[in-house]
């Protein structure tokens, strides 16, 4: 690897992007944090919030924009999963040297295991599980909401809102979690509506804390166990595929942990690293490809 080249790893999810700027050394030059980039939900916002993450890490190195072209990136960008996706993002015209494009579960699955075989189960704004086995991809759920990404903050955010209007309706008893979600929208059904009708994933998990701050109430309980039984799911897969070793990853790991099943938590083990180490990863494999 040439000695001018700067690695770049970014995990860009659903609610912020993460970049950290590295020299062959592996000492870190930058890091910064940025807004949502899942390319789903929008390119040209992803990639500016890419862009300006990676901006302040030149600056932090001393660093200027013109040297962009010494970057070699992997950016790991939730919706890249997407055929359709992928391919507008690579196609993007953008000022890096070199990027490598892929999505932020394979980023998280290869910091999670040090590039050794294994298997991730990322719960944040979304859900998804992959696996890393003999050089091959495996991949469950994770097809964004909202038609999947169960057991997720998004899916929790979505859950919950539902069941405010149930108990709005006399479906279900009122409890405390929902009354305070229910003041949230001024007690208004119709408020609820018009925000769901144009809320994105990131708008729904922003609910989520409120149901991990209300433990104990019923509602919040059994959200709580659905969100593990969709998990779970997610992991059978996982070790049918082969993965002996199970990481559980995101913002909302430490929250649904002991709401997954004894089979579950039996095969978990730490992170070795998150999806930043694992894009830098990437990253590091791309220079070394290109210089080959």
């Amino acid at each position: 690897m040439h000695a001018n080249v700067l690695l770049l790893g970014v995990d860009g999810g659903g609610t912020r992007c993460r970049a950290r700027l590295c020299a062959p050394s592996g000492a870190v030059l930058g890091e910064a944090v940025g807004g949502p980039a899942n390319i789903r939900f929008g390119l040209e916002q992803s990639f500016s919030a890419v862009l300006h993450a990676t901006s302040r890490c030149l600056e932090q190195a001393g660093l200027s924009a013109r040297d962009f072209p010494r970057i070699v990136a992997c950016l790991a960008l939730a919706g890249a999963s997407e055929p359709g996706e992928l391919r507008a993002a690579q196609n993007y015209e953008h000022p890096f040297g070199r990027a490598f494009f892929t999505n932020d579960a394979h980023a998280a699955c290869v910091g999670a295991h040090a590039g050794r075989d294994g298997g991730v189960i990322v719960v944040g704004t979304g859900s998804v599980g992959w696996a890393e086995l003999k050089g091959r991809h495996f991949r469950v759920g994770g097809w964004g909401m909202p038609a999947s990404d169960e057991g997720s903050g998004g899916w929790l955010g979505c859950e919950v809102l539902r069941r405010v209007l149930w108990a709005r309706d006399g479906r279900i008893p009122w409890t405390e979690l929902l009354s305070s979600l229910f003041r949230q929208f001024q007690s208004d059904p119709h408020a609820i509506v018009r925000w769901a009708s144009h809320a994105s994933p990131r708008d729904f998990a922003s609910l989520a804390p409120a149901i991990v701050e209300h433990a104990g109430d019923p509602v919040a309980d059994e959200l709580m166990r659905l969100a593990g039984g969709h998990l779970d799911a997610l992991a059978a897969r996982l070790l049918a595929f082969g993965a002996e070793r199970l990481a559980l990853t995101g913002g909302l790991a430490p929250y649904v942990e002991s709401w997954l099943s004894d089979a579950t938590r039996r095969c978990l083990v730490e992170p070795a690293g998150d999806a930043l180490d694992g894009a830098l990863q990437l990253a590091r494999a791309a220079a070394g490809s290109a210089a080959a």
